[in-house]
């Protein structure tokens, strides 16, 4: 065949194959061929050009001063904890043990629809041109819009981190195989159906587009190109919690028809400073403005006081950003390819009110052991005027925990309870923690006591604050440790250190429980979305200075020295993240069950 008939077959099958509908298939992102934890290496910040500062959004100037460049940093190694055991325990005596479960934990992934209306970016911008503090809120707090959580250039790269992670997962899933998965809460950044879709099909490894309304820079800007994700491993059953994030406008307010008819507008949102006093909402002073797909930078636009605008800034409308209620945001989970159809939601008890979200299950038949997956968000009508951010249960889901724990007990189980929002971590006061109305069907002393009186309950895990905190629950009857517990927190995917955990449960040759956490930064490949967004998040670090290590006087009456010390059992992170083994000591009568275990298979 001549050189210039095989070029005019080249061309015909290249048509050919357009027609047929089999175009350009859409870029894959792969991670770096060196997959470890923390407990391997860390993230080290790499210093600043000394004397200079800028702001978030000033990214063109993060590489002149030097904001997000990191090196790999020395591993971490794993805390021996021992809070809740006896006095005087070593752990010496254990010869060997025997693996329970292992499976992971994400949350907080916030993926965004960066060109949505229906945003706050500006508030972050207000407070910071000069790096001056804000005002107090009437709490006396600092409100969110001095945080990240408002504006953050992480936000133009949540599905591709979340792409990275799913893939380290399936790279340590070949190394030591997960059971299950647990993503606890906070999918969605504001409620919209594009987002939480885009979340459960980078998880299904599907083709996402992520950007909205006219698509600006989806042929030219890395975080707005179409890529096709890699899904995560289909043998990895994984199941979801409900954040406030997931059902309230940016977490905050539940969404009233002024909302609802902003997530699809044509207008960009204009309000007052809602986290100063969320009654603002309705009160059009500022422009909010929208991330602009079509600049490198993700510049900000159509942001500032409404006085300053001629004509009110307008983007093109897009039904996928409705807002999705309780409802329909459950049963997107039963559009999904992989495992388990519903991811946990499909075995909510029907004969609970439409909303309800929460359930349990038993990842191994062969373990006793029981993950009680709970929504502690609040009620869209419970009337607060406040940030939607406290940790509520309405009577309802009070009686189904107790119900759940007792079964647990009755049945010879070992218990983990999976939440959003952690527990006994905050001021008294503060947006997040545990809400002191009377709506509220326990508060956080009763609460505490009930599961205190469940020894057999391992640990409570959460998100919701993007923190790594482990805190220690002493028992509250010194002749029985059993009766105490740990919390693990799990930071979040979106903003600095960006990981997601581990946790390994295993059986002690002396009949106690051992939980090895350790967390996981994703793997991300030199040149990738995924490795530019860490660069931001670094970058975004530096230049908020966020405290990634807190411990405030908490709410809970059972730390040592409450209310006015902090939590001794709450260890300083100097690097944002903790790894940790956990004991935890069996009753008399689960050390009998498990005794079935103890020797390895």
């Amino acid at each position: 065949m001549s050189l210039n008939k095989t070029v005019m077959l080249v061309i015909a099958l290249c048509f050919g194959l357009i027609f047929m509908g089999c175009e350009k298939q859409p870029v894959s992102y792969p991670i770096d061929s060196d997959v470890s934890t923390t407990l391997q290496k860390t993230i080290a910040f790499k210093p600043v050009v000394s004397g200079n500062s800028t702001r978030l959004s000033a990214i063109s100037q993060y590489g002149k001063y030097g904001y997000g460049n990191w090196t790999p940093g020395p591993g971490l190694p794993s805390d021996p904890r021992t809070d809740i055991m006896p006095a005087g325990y070593t752990g010496a005596a254990v010869t060997n043990r025997v693996k329970l479960l292992n499976f992971f934990s994400i949350t907080d992934i916030h993926i965004t629809d960066k060109e949505s209306p229906s945003q706050i970016i500006y508030l972050q911008q207000l407070y910071y041109p000069n790096l001056l503090p804000p005002p107090y809120n009437a709490l006396g707090h600092v409100p969110w819009s001095w945080q990240t959580s408002v504006y953050s250039p992480v936000m133009l790269y949540t599905t591709q981190v979340l792409d990275a992670a799913v893939q380290t997962i399936n790279a340590l899933h070949k190394q030591k195989p997960f059971d299950f998965g647990v993503s606890l809460g906070d999918a969605a950044n504001s409620t919209q159906y594009n987002e939480l879709r885009w979340y459960i099909d980078v998880l299904d490894g599907k083709v996402i587009t992520p950007s909205s309304g006219a698509h600006l820079g989806a042929d030219t800007i890395d975080y707005q190109k179409p890529f096709k994700a890699a899904g995560l491993d289909k043998t990895i059953p994984w199941y979801q919690t409900l954040g406030n994030h997931d059902h309230f406008w940016i977490g905050s307010l539940p969404v009233n028809i002024f909302l609802r008819q902003s997530f699809i507008s044509d207008t960009i949102m204009a309000a007052g400073d809602v986290l100063f006093n969320p009654i603002n909402i309705t009160n059009p002073v500022y422009y909010m403005g929208v991330l602009d797909g079509s600049t490198p930078n993700g510049d900000i636009k159509s942001a500032g006081p409404a006085v300053t605008f001629n004509n009110p800034p307008r983007v093109v409308p897009d039904p996928d950003r409705r807002s999705l209620l309780r409802t329909e945001w459950i049963k997107e989970f039963f559009t999904t390819s992989s495992n388990p159809v519903g991811h946990g939601l499909n075995l909510v008890d029907p004969n609970q009110e439409k909303g309800f979200a929460c359930y349990s299950f038993v990842p191994k038949s062969s373990v006793p052991v029981k993950v009680i997956v709970l929504d502690d968000t609040q009620s869209e009508t419970d009337g607060d005027t406040s940030i939607h951010g406290h940790g509520f249960l309405d009577q309802a889901r009070w009686n189904w925990l107790k119900k759940e724990l007792a079964d647990g007990d009755a049945a010879g189980q070992l218990m983990i309870i999976a939440a959003h929002i952690p527990i006994g971590v905050q001021p008294d006061g503060s947006f997040m923690e545990w809400w002191t109305d009377p709506q509220n069907a326990v508060n956080i002393t009763d609460l505490i006591a009930e599961l205190h009186s469940h020894p057999n309950l391992l640990m409570w895990i959460a998100g919701h604050r993007h923190l790594n905190t482990v805190k220690a629950f002493l028992t509250d009857d010194p002749t029985r440790p059993e009766r105490g517990f740990w919390q693990v927190e799990t930071s979040s995917l979106r903003d600095f250190p960006q990981q997601f955990r581990t946790f390994e449960i295993y059986l002690n040759s002396d009949n106690t429980i051992s939980i090895v956490t350790t967390d996981v930064d994703p793997a991300v490949k030199d040149g990738t979305p995924a490795a530019t967004s860490r660069k931001y998040a670094v970058a975004a670090q530096q230049i908020a200075g966020n405290n990634l290590s807190p411990n405030n006087p908490a709410s809970d009456p059972t730390s040592v020295g409450y209310p006015t010390a902090p939590d001794p059992t709450i260890k300083p992170m100097p690097t944002a993240s903790y790894n940790a083994e956990l004991v935890k000591q069996l009753t008399p009568e689960m050390q009998a069950k498990m005794r079935s275990y103890a020797t390895p298979k």
